[in-house]
């Protein structure tokens, strides 16, 4: 069963999948779509048109801006932001207050199973990777290989994850996850699971 509480502002066109939970103060805005079992903490706010796949959990007071798309299974840390503005300004050179038609959005896409942490800014437009982790304070310019793990101002990679969320470790010429065993190869700054 769907649960919004009282408090929060859930537009009348925005679509919330079967037992998705929006919690105190949380915004979703206009034409949303929110899969199923998605969790939406308190004051997070959800823009126009924002794709949310399937049991995401978006912690408090994160601010996922449209057109974001995010894939089935994505956490987003507490007080994250997902950006939609290149060129951020109030007022055109003229003085005239922007509108809509003044700028062109852009958007961040995430992928299946990653996680951004605490605090991370991605500037947008960039794609976040499958199963990539994005640490807490980040900042993020440039698109994240699947399964890589990112950190710093500006963001770089440190090392590879694997669907567990623990970093994979070097065997040889292999990466292997220490909870599952998975293993992956890494290709041209890439990593595939064999």
């Amino acid at each position: 069963m769907t649960h919004v509480e009282e408090s929060a502002d859930v537009a009348f066109s925005a679509f919330l999948g079967a037992e998705t939970n929006i919690w105190h103060l949380a915004q979703v805005r206009e034409d949303a779509v929110l899969g199923e079992q998605c969790n939406v903490g308190r004051g997070a706010y959800i823009g126009p048109g924002v794709r949310l796949g399937n049991r995401c959990k978006i912690q408090n007071y994160a601010l996922v801006y449209e057109p974001a798309v995010l894939g089935d299974g994505v956490f987003i840390g507490p007080a994250v932001v997902l950006t939609n503005d290149l060129f951020p300004r109030a007022i055109n050179p003229d003085g005239t207050l922007k509108s809509g038609d003044d700028w062109e959005m852009v958007g961040v896409t995430v992928g299946q199973g990653a996680a951004i942490g605490a605090r991370a800014v991605c500037i947008a437009p960039l794609n976040i990777g499958k199963w990539a982790t994005v640490a807490a304070g980040a900042v993020v310019t440039k698109d994240v290989p699947d399964f890589a793990i990112v950190a710093g101002v500006p963001a770089k990679r440190v090392g590879w994850v694997g669907q567990a969320g623990h970093p994979l470790k070097q065997d040889g010429d292999h990466w292997v996850c220490p909870l599952t065993h998975g293993r992956f190869v890494e290709m041209d700054g890439h990593l595939q699971p064999l």
